[in-house]
């Protein structure tokens, strides 16, 4: 593993936790190096200088060093242009960092994952509705990991999925069409409307039902790569939501 040093790297932090009295371990995840976990040496002093700036979803700008599996932290630039997240969209910005700490393998670069990950974070920032952005947020994950949807062909006859049809997702393969009521392929596979599988495909999420659909098939999928590890993020988000 190569102990050059590195340097300009656009990143946001993932996850801090503390490391020895006056040190943190940071996960950051950077556009050209992927996920990455960094030592922020004396970051827990009061004056320390990176204390402050290492904020969650806002982009920054690290250089480190280092040939360990852990590197060590040598610069860290907030640079700023994107707003504060709060309340709810807070919530979900935690939600999207559980998912790339959970699923991103360490140093495995994807630019298209990071760019759909800054796409995100800026717009709920700005107050965008939630479903278009977390559903392309996690079509993107799941095909940069090698987990692309078939979301628009009925992978049985291979004609296209009809709005008016009824269908069954078989999770790693793809829609199925229920051509009988009681036809209910692999038990517990989502059952979804044709319009909803077409509107993921077009990031239509106007529909309740394809809202509904959708969400409730990503929970699946996700849950099923994840090898059913909970997600602490939706846990507190259900809880909340209780209140």
């Amino acid at each position: 593993m190569s102990s050059k040093r590195v340097d300009g790297q656009t990143a946001y932090v993932l996850h801090l936790h503390p490391y020895s009295e006056t040190s943190l371990v940071v996960d950051v995840f950077t556009r050209d190096h992927g996920r990455v976990p960094l030592v922020a040496r004396g970051a827990r002093r009061p004056r320390s200088a990176m204390r402050g700036a290492l904020m969650s979803f806002q982009p920054l700008e690290l250089g480190w060093f280092g040939g360990g599996e852990v590197k060590t932290l040598a610069k860290v630039e907030w640079l700023g242009g994107m707003p504060l997240l709060g309340g709810r969209c807070l919530l979900l910005g935690y939600y999207l960092n559980e998912l790339l700490l959970k699923m991103l393998p360490r140093e495995d670069a994807h630019s298209v994952l990071f760019d759909a990950y800054a796409a995100a974070l800026r717009a709920l920032a700005a107050g965008a509705a939630d479903a278009p952005e977390l559903r392309r947020f996690e079509k993107t994950l799941l095909k940069e990991l090698g987990y692309g949807l078939t979301l628009d062909v009925d992978i049985a006859s291979g004609r296209r999925v009809v709005p008016d049809g009824d269908y069954t997702y078989l999770i790693e393969r793809g829609p199925v069409e229920n051509l009988g009521a009681g036809d209910t392929a692999e038990g517990e596979a989502p059952r979804l409307h044709g319009k909803t599988l077409l509107d993921m495909v077009a990031d239509d999420y106007s529909d309740p039902r394809t809202r509904m659909e959708s969400r409730q098939l990503m929970r699946q999928l996700i849950a099923h790569h994840m090898g059913g590890k909970p997600l602490q993020s939706r846990r507190v988000f259900m809880e909340l939501q209780e209140l």
